[in-house]
């Protein structure tokens, strides 16, 4: 029998020896293996290949190709030329963190020929709404007047009259029959989701913080720079609906040791990327046991207006606002802004609602980490966020992107491709390849085949966030999946599912 083993590293550069490895593979796939499976491995391996290659990803997964002792090799050689190319590159003492999953995915493409504005293309693997009108909208400003003192600073924890519309939003949407109610002083404005992170993690002291796979990508590097508290991950998975039920809640938080063992909870509602959804009276016990557990919920709550549970409600946002009894007591942290349910990703004007003392938290590391939001836009968004304008916003949104919603999962069921578990909320599918014939059926095989049908999508993996690089990725259970997104126009959303319709029919599946 011929021996499969993978080669030994010998001197020379990582490059060598990946090539001289993937030449193996390639030669057992294609004189060993059965005709109907002769490129499985060499495609599986080109994926792989591609991701460790990319900067910051060197260590992220190990192919499964390797055992355990050649995979030790593979990452000492990875060292080896990582620390090679640094001096290199005149940058010593310095590393190259991971780009997110989507700039990686939108990298790739680039590489693939595809540019913004490329109508060819089908963009599955964009994370923003499309931004453009639709039907029963509110119309937003084109133009923006500006006054002298905009060209000041605005207050790193935002300008007051924006605060006060953001607190006056909530409590009309969640809080009116309420005593305690938001003021301008629970509200922080940040230049964006991912900087309204960031100044929260840099406000965590020592704590273990409790997170769910899979979840947002940017969420990695997040809980890996700041080393004062350790990420604790929860694996979620398809058998629960991607679900947390309050009393899984409790026991991560709770029966692990004598106190709580997680002094924080971070937590995408609704989720990116499954699009699922706590909402009602499970949320109502979220908040209570944040409550009497005294641990702190962070609550990323971007999709809160993406909503297609209540079609005879439209309009009806989520918020764990909702059930909050002492606005400065309740350890609820609320992340949400412009960007998403206003479709405004650009303006990058966004916030966090909390209590008093946290929120002065907020203010103080945004003085060190990036200073505050634009002034300009900060005024600006003040009218859009009138509970009137908000609501019919939210209404015409809700309807839109339920359509879109409603066409991909239809195209895709035609396709024989069932989505068991389809979107509560947000705009993304959290699609399984299962059925797929091997090599496809891995995520990132199946997205860089696509990308030669100008079809973009994230692999699943990305969502399989590994602070500190302590699991290894080969094995992770979300390999199997991929993300699609239904943020972008619905001619886009054509175009990218008559590419995926063609690899289909190229692989031979429906055939």
């Amino acid at each position: 029998m011929t021996n499969t083993k993978a080669p030994t590293p010998q001197p020379g550069t990582l490059r060598q020896w990946t090539n001289a490895l993937i030449s193996r593979v390639h030669h057992v796939a294609t004189t060993e293996q059965p005709q109907t499976h002769q490129r499985t491995e060499r495609d599986y391996e080109d994926a792989h290949k591609h991701l460790r290659s990319s900067k910051g990803h060197a260590k992220r997964e190990q192919s499964f190709l390797f055992d355990q002792a050649t995979t030790a090799k593979f990452n000492a050689l990875v060292l080896q030329e990582h620390s090679r190319d640094c001096d290199e590159m005149g940058t010593p003492g310095f590393d190259h963190p991971p780009t997110t999953g989507v700039i990686y995915v939108m990298d790739r493409a680039t590489a693939k020929g595809w540019t913004y504005g490329d109508k060819t293309w089908g963009n599955f693997g964009q994370g923003a709404p499309e931004v453009g009108p639709i039907p029963d909208a509110i119309e937003r400003p084109l133009s923006i007047s500006m006054e002298l003192d905009e060209f000041e600073y605005a207050p790193v924890a935002g300008i007051k009259s924006l605060r006060q519309a953001v607190a006056n939003l909530y409590n009309v949407r969640y809080r009116e029959n309420k005593e305690s109610k938001y003021t301008w002083e629970n509200v922080c404005i940040v230049p964006g989701g991912r900087a309204g992170l960031t100044r929260i993690a840099a406000s965590i002291g020592d704590a273990n913080v409790g997170f769910f796979l899979p979840e947002y990508t940017a969420y990695e590097a997040l809980l890996t720079i700041f080393k004062r508290f350790v990420p604790i991950p929860t694996p979620l998975d398809k058998d629960t609906n991607y679900h947390i039920t309050p009393q899984r809640l409790y026991r991560e938080i709770h029966d692990r040791g004598e106190r709580p063992c997680l002094q924080v909870v971070v937590a995408s509602n609704p989720s990116n990327p499954t699009g699922q959804l706590i909402e009602g009276e499970q949320l109502e016990k979220w908040v209570d046991i944040a409550r009497t557990t005294k641990t702190t919920m962070v609550l990323d709550e971007f999709y809160s207006s993406y909503i297609y549970t209540h079609p005879e409600n439209l309009g009806k946002t989520v918020s764990s606002a909702e059930f909050v009894d002492d606005v400065n007591v309740d350890p609820i942290v609320i992340l949400d802004g412009m960007t998403k349910n206003f479709r405004l990703p650009g303006w990058r004007v966004c916030w966090i609602v909390g209590p008093k003392e946290y929120i002065s938290s907020m203010a103080s590391s945004g003085s060190f980490l990036e200073g505050g939001a634009n002034h300009p836009l900060q005024k600006a968004a003040i009218p859009l966020l009138k509970p009137s304008n908000a609501f019919q916003d939210a209404c015409a949104l809700q309807t839109h992107f339920a359509m879109k919603r409603h066409y991909v999962l239809e195209r895709l069921d035609q396709l024989n491709l069932t989505v068991e578990i389809p979107p509560k909320a947000t705009f993304y599918i959290w699609l399984d390849l299962a059925a797929l014939p091997e090599p496809y059926c891995n995520g990132l095989t199946f997205f860089e085949a696509c990308l030669d049908e100008k079809m973009i999508c994230v692999p699943g993996i990305f969502f399989d966030i590994n602070p500190g690089r302590r699991r290894d990725l080969a094995r992770s259970p979300y390999q199997g999946f991929v993300r699609l997104s239904f943020g972008p126009p619905l001619d886009e959303l054509k175009t990218g599912l008559d590419g995926l319709e063609r690899l289909l029919k190229k692989i031979g599946y429906n055939s």
